[in-house]
């Protein structure tokens, strides 16, 4: 295993609270939590941008982000257009987008990269993630939303929404790993929660984790420095 720190484990991190049930108080304690941290991102949802973004004043290394047709993925791409304007207005620094599940498991291939493709070309600089909701997804299929994505111009696949059963597992990651070859980074999100995971999903080739507070505090409760 490789030796970290939590500077080095922040880094990688995403935390969210971005399930249904999340409110002001789950917001209020993800800020506290992240302030002082090194945290890549923190994300919300999106009616919580705005109380996040002042939640997290003071904090410059910390992105805000939020999600885009979460989490069915089922909205119009015009609704997700919108979504990410509203999103963008309100201060994100980077977006995970919900993939639609169903028009990918239907075959229809362009409009699945289309409405990618649509979002990409709103987020100038900004991150643009994919969450592919792996769970749902054959072989074929993630290896098809993998190239959707890569043909898109997306900045990251991952490889769900927290939403469904795990998601991220070895077997996972190393095919989505076999099907990018380096073209795209991966995220993982979904089921890790102890630092030898993180660890054999990084030199698998994960560059960025989704991570709930309490496994982020147990995962960096596991380094010294």
């Amino acid at each position: 295993m490789k030796t970290w720190s939590r500077n080095e484990l922040e880094q990688l991190m995403d935390i969210s609270v971005v399930q249904a049930p999340d409110g002001l108080e789950n917001v209020r304690m993800l800020a506290e939590y992240a302030k002082g941290k090194k945290f890549c991102a923190v994300h919300a949802l999106p009616n919580w941008v705005p109380t996040l973004k002042e939640m997290m004043r003071g904090n410059s290394v910390t992105l805000v982000g939020s999600s885009v047709g979460f989490p069915s993925g089922a909205h119009s791409t015009a609704t997700k257009v919108f979504e990410a304007k509203q999103l963008i207005a309100d201060g994100v620094g980077e977006i995970d987008m919900m993939i639609n599940v169903g028009r990918l498991k239907s075959g229809h291939c362009d409009y699945v990269r289309d409405e990618i493709r649509a979002l990409v070309d709103l987020k100038g600089s900004m991150t643009l993630k994919v969450i592919l909701e792996t769970f749902y997804l054959t072989t074929d299929e993630i290896k098809k939303a993998c190239e959707l994505c890569i043909k898109a111009g997306a900045d990251y696949v991952k490889t769900g929404s927290g939403w469904t059963k795990v998601s991220a597992t070895y077997d996972t990651i190393s095919l989505i790993a076999r099907f990018v070859n380096g073209a795209i980074k991966v995220k993982a999100s979904g089921g890790i929660r102890d630092l030898d995971t993180l660890d054999k999903m990084f030199q698998m080739g994960v560059s960025r984790f989704g991570i709930n507070m309490e496994a982020s505090k147990r995962i960096l409760s596991e380094v010294e420095i």
